[in-house]
Formats: C-alpha cells, sequence, structure tokens
C-alpha cells in the first residue's frame, strides 16, 4: 500500500469561530504568520505527499488565492529586496500540486469526502480535518502511512480522551497489536460515555482505501441527520483491515476558540522570534 494523495476537509460554515469567521474561512485565521490550513498542507507535504485535495465550498475562494502566485506582490518584495518574504510567500504555491473543489452543500463529513472519489482514482489516500492543527516531531500522518504500509490496512489517528469528553468525538473497539498500534473491530460517533467502545477517540487523520467511497455512498445520514464519515468507516473495518494509531503529538483543534488560542501560544513558545517576548509579556500579566 503506497500513499501518494492527500484530502484535506475545509468545508463546513465555522459557527464555533463566529463572527470572525463570516467573511473569514476560519483555516485561513493566522496562527502566528501564516493561515491555520498551511499547516496542515506542511505536514502533508512533509509526510512524502505532493498532491493534496482540499476540499471547501461557498465564501472559501481566499485559500484558492493563498496557494497561488501573487504576482504583484512578488514583484513588490523583490524590488524592495525582501528576499525572506519573497521565499515564504512563493514557497506556499510550490510546495505541493494542490487542487480545489467545492462540496456544494453542506451534509457532513462523510458527504464531504465523496467529494474525493474522482480525485483518489481507486487509490488510498491520506485524510486530514481542516480544523486540527498536530505539533509533532515526526508527522501524525506519516505516523499513519508507516502503519498502514506494514499492515497493508487502513489506519486511524487516535488518543486517548476523558471519558466525560468521549461524547465529542468518535470511540473505537479495538485490540492492541504493538505499542500504540491496534486493531480495529468497531466504532461510533459522538457516544454518550456509557455507550462508548474505549476512551480512544478518532482525531482527525485518517488513510482509507477507495472502498470508502462505495461504502458512504450508501451510508443513510446518522447523528445530526448528516452523512458521517465514522459511520462508513464502521462498515469499511469489517470488509477490510484497519488499525488505529495512538499516535504522538499534540493536537489543538482550531476550530474553536480556546483550541486556537491554546496552538497560537504554544506554537508562539516554539517560534524562537516571539518566544522570549511572548514569556516576558505573559510574566508581566500574570504578576499583575
Amino acid at each position: 500500500m503506497k500513499i501518494k494523495k492527500a484530502v484535506i476537509a475545509a468545508g463546513g460554515f465555522g459557527t464555533r469561530m463566529l463572527p470572525a469567521a463570516k467573511s473569514v474561512p476560519k483555516e485561513m485565521l493566522p496562527l502566528l504568520d501564516r493561515p491555520v490550513i498551511q499547516y496542515i498542507v506542511e505536514e502533508v507535504v512533509a509526510s512524502g505527499i505532493k498532491d493534496i485535495l482540499i476540499i471547501t465550498n461557498r465564501g472559501k475562494a481566499a485559500m484558492e488565492d493563498y496557494f497561488d502566485y501573487s504576482p504583484e506582490l512578488q514583484e513588490r518584495l523583490e524590488t524592495s529586496g525582501k528576499t525572506e518574504l519573497l521565499n515564504s510567500v512563493r514557497r506556499a504555491a510550490e510546495m505541493a500540486n494542490i487542487y480545489f473543489i467545492r462540496q456544494k452543500e453542506t451534509n457532513g463529513f462523510g458527504h464531504s469526502i465523496l467529494q474525493a472519489k474522482g480525485f483518489a482514482g481507486g487509490e488510498p489516500f491520506a485524510i486530514l480535518s481542516g480544523d486540527d492543527v498536530i505539533m509533532s516531531d515526526k508527522p501524525v500522518t506519516k505516523q499513519l502511512i508507516d502503519a498502514a504500509e506494514k499492515y497493508g490496512a487502513s489506519a486511524l489517528g487516535v488518543q486517548r480522551v476523558a471519558m466525560d469528553a468521549i461524547s465529542k468525538y468518535s470511540s473505537i473497539k479495538a485490540s492492541e497489536l504493538e505499542d500504540r498500534i491496534y486493531k480495529v473491530t468497531d466504532m461510533n460517533e459522538k457516544p454518550k460515555p456509557e455507550e462508548a467502545f474505549s476512551d480512544m477517540a478518532i482525531l482527525g487523520r485518517y488513510i482509507v482505501t477507495s472502498e470508502i467511497f462505495e461504502i458512504l455512498e450508501k451510508t443513510p445520514p446518522g447523528h445530526g441527520g448528516e452523512i458521517q464519515l465514522t459511520d462508513g468507516l464502521r462498515e469499511l473495518c469489517r470488509v477490510s483491515p484497519m488499525v488505529a494509531v495512538n499516535f504522538e503529538g499534540r493536537r489543538y483543534d482550531t476550530g474553536n476558540l480556546p483550541g486556537f488560542l491554546e496552538a497560537t501560544i504554544d506554537f508562539a513558545l516554539k517560534n524562537d522570534s516571539v518566544n522570549q517576548w511572548l514569556m516576558e509579556f505573559m510574566a508581566k500579566k500574570v504578576s499583575r
């Protein structure tokens, strides 16, 4: 199994980030010096994938513009001798082959992934949530690729969460294969704590085979009246191998304000150009 393509789901209305998301796609909100979506694209590229499909919807053309050249801006930066800035602007357009397709109706995560059928072309592919930024030494997508290729299986990125928070996620039923890797036999979407299979939650990273499309096309609306990817994955794990990877890394849900602020602070503390200033600034605020 060789993974050469990735799909980033970046549709949705961004209701948890209103009013800012009314005119600026939540994936384009700046996390330090670049938008959230770039961190996710960079994770894919660092995992060895160059062909990326970003699924959007109405009002998100800013993402397409961002990953395109900007001749006027580039000319001004070059004339001004701002080479470092010029390179950073050009890098967004050059680091991968990025394609876009619109989800013409918002009908769930599973429905969003269905839009990628032609792009996948019958090959296995990675799926990444456009809200989830993960800080890790080894890209999480690469962690999943390694497990998928080793076991010849689809792979889910999971971590343990508190049982009183499991209803925000999908819970998996699994048995251990080796350290941090599990065989998946079942799952459910946003279960109540008493209905959860375990405290291991799926967190925005997947490797799936193209069988998922035929399954999703037959999947009825589930939680929230929408076509849920989890329901499709549940059927997929019954007909083909699937593993879960308890990935190493810190996940941030940038689609809500607390998660976005956590990511901003943690990434700033890892950034040599601003970390000292930030620590001094926060120390002054706390001491007041």
